[in-house]
């Protein structure tokens, strides 16, 4: 039977699933520019409105794979992890992941994206440290995957070609937030990359694409299921992400803690989730019996500085100045840093009840957290547009945490003073505080295996 781009239209119109067939001529006609964009937008808006099975899904990711150069790494070894988030704020867990993987026997082949929104991107935060290299052409990603075991580098327009013209067209259609969409657009880009276990982050919350709990785990057990389907092992846990991830938002910020927590001293939550992630991938990867066991062997790494010495050496190769494990000054510096107290203005402009000496954070908005730091200048609002790498926001307390009257809130990393002086008011518009006791939010919402 003949395919062609109107009967897909009225068939997903329909609510029915499309066949391999289908789906390929799909992908080959937006390849090739034979699919107009009003026809590519009408069936997008049919798919988000009617979804589409597990076994669509399935067939979507591998062709646009399959639109690009898909990467053979077995020449190079037989096992090469992959870790992806669905974006969120302060999330500079890639930073520590990839070289304490790598430490633990895992080689870790790493694509990462630059930010847009209130999300920061890995990249970005790379570039942070002088001299680092992070657009690195195919065959330059996997010699030094052969040399040193990882490479964390940005998206590359070879792989997965496709995912771009969809997501292009989603952005501008109002269908990005269909999960089968969004599913196919991550592991098509994590299967053409040429990784063979797949360690995904699916954040939930304020901060993040996915606001709901529900939305979250479907999302991480579709693309499980996926890859499944596809014969690749993914590992999802899905994340609280209401609040940052650690204590600071902002690239030289973010990278320092990452470095900070390589030595044993970040923050708790982040330290947490480095362990959950890394200890399901070293048990599928049959490198540790139970988590228990993965998670012991994880802190021993960092407590024998081997993963921080792994960090070192993939700056190296990647041409970074390796003196900034030692000395965050070579980054770039913000001109100005002003702390953010709990004083008796500020109280009163919380409309909190007055006389007491304690109060506890309820509520931290990550999204506003971020769009202070946006405001001077830390974020996108356009791809292409340069940012300001030195500014940012140090928290001094998480939801749960209590602060006395008085006591800083956080601290805030800006160029000018009319900058920090924005940021500040949209970074109070972040917190809310109870003169009641709160309990600090679980990080680790799901696993999924």
């Amino acid at each position: 039977m003949t395919v062609s781009m109107l009967g897909l239209i009225l068939k997903k119109r329909s609510g029915e699933a499309h066949t391999k067939t289908e789906i390929d001529f799909l992908v080959s006609g937006i390849m090739d520019g034979s699919i107009p964009d009003y026809q590519l937008s009408a069936w997008l808006m049919a798919a988000c409105w009617r979804g589409m099975t597990l076994q669509e899904t399935a067939y979507l990711t591998d062709a646009m794979c399959r639109s690009g150069e898909v990467l053979d790494l077995s020449d190079i070894g037989p096992l090469f992890g992959d870790k992806h988030s669905t974006g969120g704020v302060g999330d500079k867990t890639t930073l520590v992941f990839v070289p304490l993987l790598k430490a633990a026997g895992i080689p870790m082949a790493k694509l990462s994206g630059r930010g847009l929104g209130h999300t920061g991107g890995t990249i970005d935060k790379m570039e942070a440290i002088p001299g680092m290299i992070v657009d690195l052409p195919i065959q330059k990603f996997k010699e030094q995957l052969a040399d040193i075991g990882m490479a964390i580098g940005g998206q590359t327009g070879e792989l997965a070609p496709c995912d771009g013209k969809i997501y292009a067209m989603r952005d501008v259609t109002g269908t990005v937030q269909s999960i089968p969409l969004i599913a196919a657009s991550v592991m098509s880009k994590k299967l053409a990359a040429g990784a063979n276990l797949i360690i995904l982050d699916v954040k939930c919350g304020k901060g993040a694409f996915m606001e709901t709990l529900e939305d979250a785990r479907d999302l991480a057990e579709t693309m499980a299921k996926v890859g499944r389907i596809l014969e690749r092992p993914v590992l999802a846990v899905v994340t609280d992400m209401e609040q940052p991830l650690g204590m600071a938002v902002g690239h030289t910020l973010e990278v320092i803690e990452a470095i900070e927590t390589l030595k044993g001293k970040g923050p708790a939550d982040l330290n947490q989730l480095c362990m959950e992630l890394g200890a399901v991938a070293l048990v599928e990867a049959k490198l540790a019996s139970n988590v228990d066991e993965a998670k012991a062997k994880l802190s021993q790494l960092i407590a024998s500085g081997e993963a921080l010495e792994s960090f070192r050496l993939l700056i190296q190769k990647q041409g970074g100045d390796p003196r900034v494990i030692d000395d965050y000054s070579i980054m770039p510096q913000a001109k100005i840093k002003q702390d953010l107290f709990l004083d008796e203005a500020l109280i009163n402009d919380m409309h909190l009840p007055q006389g007491k000496s304690r109060y506890w954070i309820k509520q931290l908005d990550g999204k506003r957290v971020a769009e202070a730091c946006k405001l001077m200048g830390a974020g996108r609002t356009k791809k292409g547009q340069s940012i300001n790498l030195a500014v940012g926001v140090v928290l001094a307390a998480k939801v749960g945490d209590h602060v006395d009257a008085g006591a800083r809130l956080a601290t805030i990393y800006g160029d000018s003073q009319n900058d920090v002086d924005q940021a500040r008011a949209k970074l109070i518009e972040a917190f809310t505080l109870s003169p009641e006791q709160v309990d600090s939010p679980r990080l680790i919402k799901a696993v999924i295996t």
